[in-house]
């Protein structure tokens, strides 16, 4: 980034006197409490071999990927609260814009190959160790973030390239659309750029999703009672995760993308970070309590701390 601003503000911070160590420390309890329940499903699902299944490989992505996203906020907000300039070093902003974004590309994605996941339980149970294994669900996750991260270091390689007459980011962090409202040229070509690179996170899974849930609904409907409950048992905690996410997401989209100074600024701060605080503690929790068989061993490694999952 040559002859571009060694650092950014952060204009979304306000001051709130003596609350700004309440604020700290609630943020850090949270940020704690993402780590440890993140760690101990990841640590519950790699120790014990029962869990070695297509199901549980793709939920330990989306762990690995709470962590990821959660760690790219976090550190730099916690920071931030208790400091008195809220300045941001570039090479540093362009890191977090990289994590956030591909956070989000990876999260979409893994939801997305785990609704495939549903629907070969539901619809085709007999075919489903033959057309899905761990080895397979293993490289399908891999190739997730392999996907993401490219499509994303060509998202940040461009952003980077742009010559910025600004450096004031209206937000508690940075993120890809402020930025590019800082150029000096016209920001059109890299609103299109992300939208483009939105497009093709969203689209491929937003497909494979509605394809096989429209597949698993004919099944529930055209099937037996008892198949209905146990359709809705098994892609009830993965529903819940893709519309908490979704909306989250849709949270910060509209926020980058419209005016919503109309707002209060406590409400601008909660909408914009929903989508990085909230899902990576709300997944562990929901997974952990829903799936008896996670539920089961995390309460197993709990209590007996040296239980290696040989059952």
């Amino acid at each position: 980034m040559d002859n571009q601003p060694s650092h950014f503000t952060l204009s979304g911070y306000f001051d709130v006197g003596l609350l700004k160590y309440l604020s700290f420390v609630l943020l850090l309890c949270l940020y704690l409490l993402i780590i440890g329940a993140n760690l101990l499903l990841i640590l519950v699902i790699c120790v014990n071999r029962t869990l070695h299944e297509p199901m549980y490989l793709f939920l330990l992505s989306l762990f690995v990927n709470e962590l990821y996203g959660s760690s790219s906020l976090f550190p730099l907000l916690l920071v931030q609260i208790l400091s008195d300039s809220h300045t941001v070093s570039a090479p540093l902003c362009l890191l977090q814009i990289f994590v956030i974004y591909s956070y989000g590309g990876v999260e979409f994605f893994t939801l997305g190959i785990m609704s495939y996941d549903r629907y070969l339980a539901i619809c085709c149970p007999l075919q489903y160790h033959r057309r899905l294994w761990s080895g397979k669900a293993v490289r399908l996750a891999i190739l997730c973030w392999l996907v993401v991260f490219l499509t994303d270091s060509v998202l940040v390689a461009f952003l980077s390239s742009l010559q910025l007459c600004g450096s004031v980011v209206s937000k508690v962090y940075c993120d890809y659309h402020s930025v590019v409202k800082l150029s000096c040229q016209d920001s059109l070509p890299g609103n299109m750029y992300g939208l483009l690179f939105f497009s093709v996170s969203v689209s491929c899974p937003l497909c494979l999703i509605i394809f096989t849930y429209s597949r698993i609904f004919r099944v529930c409907f055209s099937g037996s009672e008892q198949s209905r409950q146990k359709a809705v048992a098994t892609c009830t905690p993965h529903l819940a995760s893709l519309l908490n996410f979704t909306c989250g997401a849709t949270f910060e989209i509209v926020q980058s993308r419209f005016n919503m100074n109309s707002l209060p600024s406590v409400m601008r701060i909660f909408l914009s970070l929903y989508f990085l605080t909230c899902p990576p503690i709300f997944n562990p929790v929901m997974y952990g309590l829903k799936l008896s068989k996670i539920r089961l061993s995390c309460r197993n490694l709990l209590s007996h701390p040296s239980w290696r999952g040989s059952a």
